[in-house]
């Protein structure tokens, strides 16, 4: 099984997390943020990943530390999943529709690290998540899970479903990517021989 455990602790974040990318979208979210835990949630069931994290950070303050360090573990996770990344499909890409909202990813597992994060965000806040941090936590997930990542909306000015779309969106194109091709289960998706 392709499966990983997180922790990191530091002085604004204590963080666990689990993942199995061949899952069946179960989770259990706590991070002490309401809009984090449900983008998780969704990012679970769309993905089929079955996840759990509990955060317990500076919330006091703001969000930010707790999403940035939540996509890092969550980065690293996907990393420590995948191990040599031998038999994956490599590459993903959804097109979503999120009622007036659309948005469009794609992702290569390549071992470099890129986000293409064009999204036009007009509200500063979704209740009491800045909506800025969307890019933080994708900044700190590609960083850590070494893949490229492009997303973009293409439609839409309701900031819920714009961040909404692209937490969808951006799941579903990692399961097609880490799904396993059983033609290649035994090769790294790579001339190099590595990624």
């Amino acid at each position: 099984m392709r499966t990983a455990e997180i922790n990191r602790k530091t002085t604004e974040t204590d963080i666990a997390l689990t993942l199995n990318l061949d899952g069946s979208g179960k989770s259990e979210i706590d991070t002490g943020c309401g809009f984090l835990d449900h983008m998780l949630t969704l990012f679970a069931r769309h993905g089929k990943f079955d996840l759990t994290v509990k955060s317990v950070g500076d919330v006091h303050v703001d969000f930010h530390h707790t999403t940035e360090d939540v996509g890092i573990c969550l980065g690293l996770a996907f990393d420590k999943a995948l191990g040599e990344k031998k038999g994956i499909k490599r590459y993903g890409n959804t097109i979503l529709p999120m009622d007036e909202a659309l948005v469009l990813s794609a992702v290569d597992i390549s071992g470099r690290a890129l986000l293409v994060y064009d999204m036009d965000i007009e509200a500063e806040k979704v209740g009491d998540f800045d909506t800025e941090l969307g890019e933080e936590f994708f900044q700190a997930f590609v960083r850590n899970a070494k893949c490229t990542l492009h997303f973009c909306q293409m439609a839409g000015v309701n900031s819920h479903h714009i961040l909404e779309g692209a937490f969808k969106s951006v799941a579903r194109t990692l399961a097609q990517a880490v799904e396993v091709d059983a033609r290649y289960a035994d090769e790294v998706p790579s001339t190099k021989g590595v990624l």
